[in-house]
């Protein structure tokens, strides 16, 4: 229990502080050699000269490189942030369904899926298939004006 008493609550308090500024100093070295492979804007030979300074010289070079490059660094995070936030609803709007105009054929298919589960008669069913059936042979313009008071 004498271990208690030699390493008092400063001690503790100090070690903490290292210890989470030394993972606060890795996060970001981590995060600049990633927005050095994410700049499109420099060179190869930009890239190796930063990974090298970086590298060999790590505390001098994490901190020349914020303050030469931050600004550009947050800018460059930000608009891949919003890149792939576009992708990912593109994808969604794709899975969805949402993602182009509907096909005669996913509509007949759909209308097959309600008449199958209750939810329309046969005659409804009918009426929607020919509906449908007309519209491909109409002029886009007019199939639109059709769908449109359809549903």
């Amino acid at each position: 229990m004498e271990l208690a008493y030699d390493y008092p609550l400063l001690s503790t308090f100090w070690t903490m502080l290292w210890f989470f500024l030394w993972i606060m100093w890795f996060v970001l070295l981590f995060r600049i050699i990633g927005d050095i492979f994410r700049d499109d804007t420099l060179s190869g030979w930009g890239k190796t000269g930063w990974m090298i300074f970086v590298l060999v010289l790590p505390f001098l070079g994490v901190f020349v490189y914020v303050i030469a490059r931050g600004r550009s660094m947050g800018h460059r995070e930000i608009s891949h942030a919003r890149a792939q936030q576009a992708e990912l609803d593109s994808y969604i709007r794709k899975t969805a369904g949402d993602g182009g105009p509907r096909t005669s054929t996913d509509e007949l298919a759909r209308l097959a899926d309600l008449r199958a589960g209750g939810q329309i008669t046969d005659e409804e069913f009918r009426r929607a298939k020919d509906l449908v059936l007309s519209e491909t042979r109409t002029p886009v313009s007019a199939g639109a004006s059709t769908a449109s008071e359809s549903r």
